[in-house]
């Protein structure tokens, strides 16, 4: 198969590299948008009327991102690409300061649905927010070996080998930093001098680890890569690249208002603020009908029937290890180009008009496409593009780029990948 221009995915490499944490991927999205011309909007803030432009709204660790092409009318639909900016990993408890047998450790709290052993002997960095007295946050990013969560020897676990590995989540993921007596306030304290602020104007915290290795392509063609939250930065960085391209006219003439939804906490339901289940999408959304296009409600009833949403989130690949796992008329592969997920119980939104709207994405961007669909004996797992769906009473698609050792703190994927995906997902804004 060939190999296509790598320069996408050394650049989403990089950015994986710089996203220890949704907060950080958030930032480094309105970053490259702010670099394209997209200008922030305040929630709290009046929105005036706008004749073309490209504009972003963030809250918390969720980015909404839209451009609005010249001339477009108040009832306009809009083709949305949804993702997420979080995953699984293990983040501090509110107090974080603990030890046994001499070791200073961290509390931690698994956050989503983690591969537990794919934290244990790694080099763990510390990563997050600092909110501090008057509202405002301070980024904090140690990306260097600070934590361990060290396995127990062969030696006092003879039988590990043959029974499996178990632990309890509550007594063997705690990760030791140093060595001596427990310090009520170091770690936050630590973390505070990183970040150059006073740690007494530290009010709040969300700190989370993550592994230190950079990504990497891997491979001995290196038609592989190997990195720190594939799921789901991946469809975070094709969405906002696709969304530049949009702005920049690259794909011609738009009939539909091209907008990016990265939200938080679907590792954990979405039902939060910053979460696809709660209001903020249809919020900023009937703001852009009606206060940017000058439209009445009716016309945002309007724009939403004439609404398409391309959820992508990750797939999986079949695992040449344990093909018995996957369906078996289904088999994608790594670099087989983006999978369009479906699930006839609404796990996955995919219904037939999704698949043709999806199928003509593909055949215009010249791009494959593979299907994933669950074995019957093992429910798989679900995505915003339901709950999407069901929120704001639009046409909703899954696709997502295959992957293997998903939840893992380290997944493999393709690398031809997430260039297909970021041409679907510019397709998909062309109409």
């Amino acid at each position: 198969m060939p190999i296509f221009d790598r320069a996408h995915t050394d650049d989403l490499l990089a950015f994986l590299a710089a996203s220890p944490t949704p907060y950080h991927a958030v930032t480094n999205a309105a970053a490259r948008l702010e670099a394209a011309g997209f200008r922030q909007l305040r929630q709290s803030a009046g929105w005036e009327s706008a004749d073309g432009g490209g504009f972003y709204a963030i809250r918390g660790a969720a980015i909404i991102a839209w451009y609005l092409p010249e001339g477009a009318a108040a009832p306009t639909g809009f083709r949305v690409v949804g993702a997420h900016t979080d995953s699984p990993n293990l983040r501090v408890k509110p107090l974080p300061d603990t030890g046994s047998a001499g070791f200073r450790q961290v509390a931690v709290e698994l956050y989503g649905g983690p591969l537990l052993n794919s934290w244990l002997d790694r080099d763990l960095g510390l990563a997050g927010r600092l909110v501090l007295r008057g509202g405002e946050a301070a980024l904090v990013h140690v990306d260097r070996a600070l934590m361990r969560v060290p396995q127990l020897a062969v030696h006092l676990d003879r039988g590990v080998n043959d029974s499996g590995l178990l632990l309890d989540k509550q007594q063997h993921l705690t990760p030791a930093w140093g060595l001596g007596p427990v310090e009520d306030g170091a770690l936050i304290e630590f973390a505070a001098k990183e970040a150059g602020v006073s740690a007494s104007d530290v009010m709040g915290f969300d700190l989370m680890l993550h592994d230190v290795t950079p990504p990497t392509y891997l491979g001995r063609d290196q038609e592989m890569i190997a990195a720190p939250r594939m799921d789901n930065l991946v469809s975070v960085h094709a969405g906002v690249q696709a969304l530049i391209a949009a702005a920049s006219g690259a794909g011609g003439p738009l009939t539909a208002i091209p907008v990016l939804a990265a939200f938080d906490h679907e590792e954990t339901g979405s039902e939060s603020d910053t979460g696809a289940g709660g209001p903020l999408l249809g919020t900023i959304l009937s703001r852009v009908t009606q206060a940017q296009l000058g439209g009445s409600a009716d016309d945002y009833a309007r724009a939403l029937a004439a609404t398409v949403v391309m959820s992508s989130d990750m797939s999986h690949a079949v695992h040449p290890n344990y093909p018995e796992r996957h369906e078996p008329g289904h088999r994608p592969r790594l670099n087989g180009g983006p999978a369009l997920k479906t699930n006839v119980n609404q796990r996955y939104a995919t219904d037939g008009l999704g698949r043709a709207i999806w199928t003509d994405v593909c055949e215009r961007a010249g791009i494959p496409t593979q299907y994933f669909v669950g074995k019957n004996s093992l429910p798989c797992g679900t995505t915003i593009g339901p709950i999407t769906a069901a929120k704001l009473g639009v046409t909703t698609f899954d696709v997502g780029i295959t992957s293997l050792s998903m939840h893992s703190a380290r997944e493999m994927g393709g690398a031809d990948d997430p260039f297909l995906l970021a041409s679907a997902a510019a397709s998909f804004f062309a109409g």
